[in-house]
């Protein structure tokens, strides 16, 4: 029989000559830059992170697909723009995909199907569960060359919405349906992932954000004993648990404060006067004041710094409760309005990676999949970070870098004793690539 290509039918001619399109291009793939994520996730060693504390109780003879390199796959999956577990069934064969787990394109073998990866995102339990967080903050101190000075750990959570009965889902009346809210911890200043932790859909309590405070600092402080550590967050966590551990552990911090009818009496003669003070030509008047103040429930009184604001469209306060010295308009506008950067951050992790994609009915497996989620996020901001200091890339979103530098087209051949990857010659940031290339392989993460 002979075998026939299919071609792409009605195609228009061009400068009169005739356009066909088929199939029969050889080992090629679109997805060239992942031979760059795979250096990184080797020198992060975040598979090993992810894998080493669950359990594995396969016969080693039968053993086709390590659970590093089942993870690896996931990430670098994800961190490519394929979010679904099952995209699997399509990339296995994909020859890129085989190198970057360590696989001749050509003769080495496929990679796991569909149901292997699920069994993987199933084996963990609680306590695997607890070793992988403490893997990636680990993973987080390893990857500065030199002990910082100081660090800025913002914390702030957010929605997941679920669409089915999975373990832990709550109906949040804010989020407007059934939702988990993970709590997210990143590093202001680099922008890394320090730990992401599934939760219910509803608010943190004072005495648990304490606790997952008090284990990121002391895990932390393992690594870098005499580290500076500054904490920003908004209202959800100025609880008075949240402030006692904080002291307790000589930590920064900086915080946003609900209002109450108290705060409220105190402003209320700041309101007047900002309000009398604002100029018709003037679109907003700003003052600041500092005062020491103690809620009911707290053990004494700490630094409130209130921001008191007239527009046209009226006057308001908002406070803030800090044990930072300093000018009040100082800490408020350069110091705890960056916490808007943890914002952005947490915007990359859910959009770009897709992190919310946390669909399995046991609330185990949709944790270790944020962890599986957050390797990718590592992965994507590693690459980002490699682009030199004032390049334009350094700025760019997770969906840009994605779509710049891993989304190119490659051939892939496999010779007798190398493997050839061929770019187009017309890729327009070759130089680009080369240079972030270079700087991922000549030194750590």
């Amino acid at each position: 029989m002979v075998e026939t290509t299919p071609c792409l039918p009605g195609l228009s001619p061009v400068a009169g000559k005739l356009l066909t399109a088929t199939f029969d291009g050889g080992r090629l793939s679109s997805d060239g830059g992942v031979i760059v994520l795979r250096e990184i996730a080797n020198r992060l060693g975040l598979a090993e992170t992810i894998t080493a504390p669950l359990p594995d109780e396969r016969d080693p003879l039968r053993v086709s697909h390590s659970t590093a390199d089942m993870a690896l796959a996931r990430m670098v999956m994800i961190a490519a723009g394929y979010e679904d577990c099952d995209d699997i069934d399509a990339l296995r064969f994909d020859p890129v995909f085989k190198i970057a787990c360590g696989r001749k394109p050509e003769t080495g073998a496929d990679l796991m199907s569909q149901p292997t990866l699920s069994r993987l995102e199933n084996l963990a339990d609680w306590r695997a569960l607890h070793r992988i967080g403490l893997g990636m903050i680990d993973l987080f101190c390893r990857s500065f060359a030199r002990i910082p000075a100081r660090i800025v750990l913002d914390i702030d959570d957010t929605d997941d919405p679920v669409h089915g009965q999975q373990e832990l889902a709550l109906f949040n009346t804010h989020a407007g349906g059934y939702c988990f809210q993970p709590i997210h911890i990143f590093e202001a200043f680099s922008g890394k992932p320090v730990l992401s932790l599934l939760r219910p859909g509803k608010r943190p309590s004072g005495e648990e954000a304490a606790r997952v405070l008090r284990h990121v600092i002391r895990r932390i402080r393992k690594h870098w004993p005499k580290v500076a550590i500054l904490v920003r967050g908004d209202s959800h966590y100025c609880s008075p648990e949240t402030l006692d551990v904080l002291e307790e552990m000589r930590c920064d911090y900086i915080l946003g404060l609900a209002i109450n009818t108290t705060l409220k009496e105190i402003a209320a003669p700041w309101l007047v006067q900002c309000d009398m003070r604002r100029d018709p030509r003037v679109r907003k008047v700003r003052r600041f004041h500092q005062f020491r103040y103690a809620a009911g429930s707290w053990g004494r009184a700490h630094k409130v710094i209130a921001r008191i604001e007239a527009t046209d469209l009226g006057s308001d306060a908002r406070f803030i409760v800090t044990n930072l010295e300093g000018r009040a308009k100082t800490l408020y506008e350069k110091v705890y309005c960056q916490r808007g950067t943890a914002e952005n951050l947490i915007k990359d992790m859910k959009r770009a990676t897709r992190s919310d994609k946390t669909a399995c009915s046991r609330w185990q497996a949709n944790q270790f999949r944020l962890f599986l989620h957050m390797g990718a996020y590592w992965l994507l901001h590693a690459l980002r970070r490699a682009a030199p200091r004032r390049s334009r890339w350094r700025g760019a979103t997770f969906e840009t870098i994605r779509r710049t530098f891993v989304k190119v087209a490659v051939r892939v051949e496999e010779l007798k004793s190398r493997i050839k990857l061929a770019f187009p010659a017309s890729y327009p940031q070759a130089t680009m690539l080369l240079a972030m290339t270079g700087a991922i392989t000549t030194r750590g993460p």
